[in-house]
């Protein structure tokens, strides 16, 4: 992946503004998934969530907290729909390991980490993945990368 790619991960614009459920895309690649992220999230906001509020006032102004929620649900919802309906895989990073490469592979250090979490629930994964939401919002946690793969085994390489 590129430095972009790698620096990559879900930022929200500043809590309580007018477009604080918008997320922040860069220019490049990784726009595309943060748009498909964003369309989950504003039907969250819209639809899902409970609240009082009238329907514009749904998506302005929100904190930081509905922000992560959002967000959790979103991921939550789009890797659900890629495993079809019946299966979510979350990658996450984990702590080092020394793996010795072979043949045409070529370590990076990131791909080495990554563990693989199975649900065969969707809400259990939309509260995994709310409770480990640093992983996807932190600054050079590779969250768009760990989205991405986890959008491609919950999928299956097979399908």
């Amino acid at each position: 992946f590129s430095g972009e790619w790698a620096a990559a991960h879900f930022r929200f614009r500043p809590p309580h503004s007018d477009l604080a459920y918008a997320l922040e895309a860069g220019k490049g690649g990784t726009r595309a998934i943060l748009v498909a992220v964003q369309a989950h999230i504003i039907t969250y906001l819209l639809f899902t969530r409970e609240t009082e509020c009238t329907h514009l006032e749904r998506l302005c102004r929100i904190g930081l907290w509905e922000q992560g929620q959002a967000l959790a649900a979103a991921l939550a919802e789009t890797l659900w729909a890629a495993g079809g309906g019946g299966r979510a895989v979350v990658c996450l990073v984990t702590t080092p390991v020394t793996v010795m490469p072979c043949g045409g592979y070529r370590a990076n250090s990131f791909t080495e980490r990554i563990r693989l979490f199975k649900f065969s629930e969707k809400a259990a994964a939309q509260e995994f993945i709310s409770n480990h939401l640093n992983c996807f919002k932190g600054e050079g946690g590779h969250g768009v990368i760990l989205f991405l793969y986890s959008l491609l085994f919950s999928r299956t390489l097979k399908r």
